[in-house]
């Protein structure tokens, strides 16, 4: 699909654990899509988008007239809402099920199947959601494929359904490192240099760390995370979209009376990274948090102290967005025309001035500060 990324996996010690940081990160996806933003420019010109996703969204969209729903449906075929790459349809965990508020499509025949083999509704729904989407590649030596003993007919599927999270079952075989449940986080862009690269993963990990710890809850409407990916990839989002967020992130849902919980508003990011009179912030979750770990040394506090310091300055607006330093170089630059077409002088100009701050050659402070601990 030829575009960048930033992913990250994090093993649960459960499936239940996996289902939970599943949903609770899964929210999250569109804050650090707009946060990370670095993709302004396609095909030659300056668009009115920071990022990639809806237009790998678009390219890789292979659904049909029908399954559009363009033209009526004939027998045996069905509506699919999204394309197989944009974001989450459905929740896993029993708190998460309350906020299932978007129509999805699934194959009836695996979903029925899976729950007589005793797979519990909500996975069951994920793993039939995910089998109404077609292969797109298969390989001449897995035509034949043992599926009791290896899981690649499944992962055809999995592997071609790219989410804003994935969930992520342990393998059959091989597994002599008992890989586990675990959950991968998709959504952020990747950055010119890998002290950002390393701000953003740290930070993600330290979230992880502190939902489990502080027991955190970041559920909203499915339909809200939809619309706020929407928000993220417009220009200057992390400046100038407000996101729907969940302000009492320390309330649980009644899961006996089945009664959500979540105080919904609208937050820019510097509200949801640094915190105002209603939400105390994540940065200042995860700083509790450090300061509860024991036995932490010196340069290790420092450096993720700075890692989440560089989401701060950038949720403030102090620190630029890669798609924010490109327009600006792109405007600067004296042979553009204003007219958002990208010529190869400007375009190679503009990857050699990138090649220089991802390897230190020239500074940056637009974008990063010095991090030295």
């Amino acid at each position: 699909m030829g575009c960048s990324c930033l992913q990250a996996t994090f093993q649960a010690e459960s499936i239940d654990e996996a289902k939970h940081l599943y949903d609770q990160l899964l929210p999250l996806t569109p804050i650090f899509l707009a946060l990370s933003a670095g993709s302004p420019i396609w095909r030659g010109y300056l668009c009115d988008i920071d990022c990639r996703w809806s237009v790998i969204s678009g390219s890789v969209d292979d659904r049909t007239e029908e399954e559009l729903g363009n033209i009526p449906l004939k027998q045996g075929q069905y509506r699919i809402y999204k394309s197989r790459y944009d974001s989450v349809d459905l929740y896993l965990s029993q708190s998460g099920q309350l906020y299932n508020d978007i129509e999805f499509t699934k194959e009836m025949e695996f979903y029925e199947k899976l729950l007589e083999n005793s797979v519990d509704k909500s996975l069951a729904e994920h793993i039939s959601h995910l089998f109404t989407r077609d292969p797109i590649a298969i390989f001449k030596e897995k035509l034949v494929s043992e599926d009791d003993q290896d899981v690649d007919s499944f992962e055809n599927i999995q592997s071609t359904n790219w989410q804003s999270m994935r969930f992520k079952p342990p393998p059959i075989r091989d597994n002599d490192e008992k890989i586990g449940w675990r959950v991968e986080f998709r959504p952020v862009e990747l950055q010119f240099t890998s002290f950002e690269n390393s701000a953003f993963c740290a930070f993600v990990i330290l979230l992880v760390h502190a939902i489990k710890q502080f027991n955190l809850n970041f559920l909203i409407p499915i339909s809200k995370i939809d619309e706020n990916m929407k928000r993220a990839q417009r220009r200057n989002a992390c400046l100038e979209q407000k996101f729907y967020f969940r302000k009492n992130a320390f309330d649980q849902e009644d899961l006996d009376l089945k009664e959500k919980k979540c105080d919904l508003v609208e937050m820019n990011l510097d509200e949801i990274i640094n915190g105002n009179d209603e939400f105390k912030g994540l940065s200042k979750i995860l700083f509790d948090y450090l300061y509860m770990m024991e036995n932490l040394e010196a340069f290790t506090l420092c450096k993720l102290k700075q890692y989440i310091k560089l989401i701060s300055l950038r949720a403030k607006g102090t620190l630029m967005t890669p798609a924010s330093y490109i327009r600006k170089f792109i405007n600067d630059h004296p042979k553009y025309q204003h007219d958002s077409i990208i010529h190869s002088d400007i375009n190679y100009d503009l990857i050699w001035h990138i090649y220089l701050i991802t390897n230190r050659k020239i500074s940056c402070p637009e974008m990063i500060f010095d991090e030295n601990c």
